[in-house]
């Protein structure tokens, strides 16, 4: 079912996050919402934005992921 593996990948996505070599991505938030991970939080460029989406993507293969992520 895709909302347990959404539920078991979840920690590793937001782990990712907190190991990135990039600052801006450690602050950010994943969340599950059903069967899908919610990345959300604040950065200050479209590249940060898309790079946290990349990463997340990356440890949540198979898993539908949803970036709310908002540039300032």
């Amino acid at each position: 079912m895709l909302t347990a593996k959404a539920k078991d990948v979840q920690p590793s996505a937001q782990q990712a996050l907190a190991a990135s070599p990039v600052y801006a991505l450690r602050d950010l938030q994943v969340e599950q919402q059903g069967g899908t991970l919610l990345i959300s939080g604040e950065v200050s460029s479209f590249y940060h934005k898309q790079l946290a989406q990349e990463v997340v993507l990356h440890a949540a293969e198979g898993v539908e992921v949803v970036n709310s992520i908002h540039v300032r």
